[in-house]
């Protein structure tokens, strides 16, 4: 493990310094729900990771197709506590104090040629051995370079707005997209933006392919990480998570990119302007 709670020349804020994650991120610990509840929000999860346009009846049919007998709302709760926008109304999720913002989606037709132009936030669910995180990234949308990522056991605004700031040491674009998750439509986290100068765009409701590149950067996160490894504690998928975006960023050669890294394309891209 690379984050030695032991050890006594580096301490630990220094260690996740030096991964590129949070001291915050160390020391969460994972949510919880029931045996069976968790197995079938891992049912879920892949299938969802699959097919996102999956909707409550559509998930509930699929899960009593495997065998199990439960209803509708069952699924909605699980599918709602999994953060899954646009498929389930977020009723109950923790919020950020302050209104709620809702902004236009401003990317219909538009063709975005060059890095900073858009970037892009979402969350995720990540299953581990016990419980279950949130995962959000925030993605440059022409070059699907990641820029900052953060983890958490609740859904609550501020580790979004965490992996905010930290994107935005390393630049600034003109336009930033989310779904209209309450962490994104909270005037914490729109305030934040706006001081930037920054224009908001909001996928419509249930539109899961508005934010597109960042839903496959999701499917690319589970099927070659998450679900070829239990995370027995949370250190170890800050560790393990800490590596995959590493290689994503600067070994994975993406297709579209002329099998390019994400972070050749960006820096690239940023040194032409």
């Amino acid at each position: 493990m690379l984050i030695e709670p032991a050890n006594p020349d580096i301490p630990i804020y220094r260690q996740c310094q030096l991964l590129g994650v949070s001291r915050s991120s160390y020391y969460y610990k994972p949510a919880g729900e029931s045996q069976y509840n968790l197995l079938l929000m891992r049912l879920i999860d892949e299938q969802y990771t699959k097919a996102p346009f999956y909707d409550v009846p559509r998930m509930t049919a699929y899960l009593r197709s495997l065998g199990h007998h439960l209803n509708h709302k069952r699924v909605e709760r699980l599918m709602r506590k999994m953060a899954l926008e646009g498929v389930a109304p977020k009723r109950n999720l923790s919020k950020a104090k302050g209104e709620s913002h809702k902004y236009p989606y401003l990317l219909d037709g538009m063709k975005i040629k060059e890095p900073d132009e858009v970037w892009c936030s979402d969350i995720t669910y990540i299953r581990m051995r016990r419980g279950y995180i949130y995962l959000v990234a925030v993605m440059d949308f022409f070059s699907r370079y990641v820029l900052s990522w953060e983890i958490s056991n609740t859904l609550d605004v501020y580790f979004c707005l965490e992996a905010l700031e930290r994107a935005l040491m390393k630049g600034k674009p003109r336009i930033f997209n989310t779904d209209q998750g309450s962490q994104f439509t909270s005037s914490a986290f729109t305030g934040r933006l706006q001081e930037e100068g920054i224009q908001i765009s909001m996928c419509g409701r249930g539109r899961v392919w508005d934010n597109i590149f960042i839903e496959r950067l999701w499917r690319s996160v589970k099927w070659e990480e998450v679900y070829l490894n239990d995370y027995e504690t949370v250190p170890e998928a800050v560790e393990r998570l800490g590596a995959y975006f590493r290689f994503y960023n600067n070994d994975r050669l993406h297709q579209p990119l002329g099998y390019r890294t994400p972070y050749q394309v960006y820096m690239e891209g940023r040194s032409e302007r």
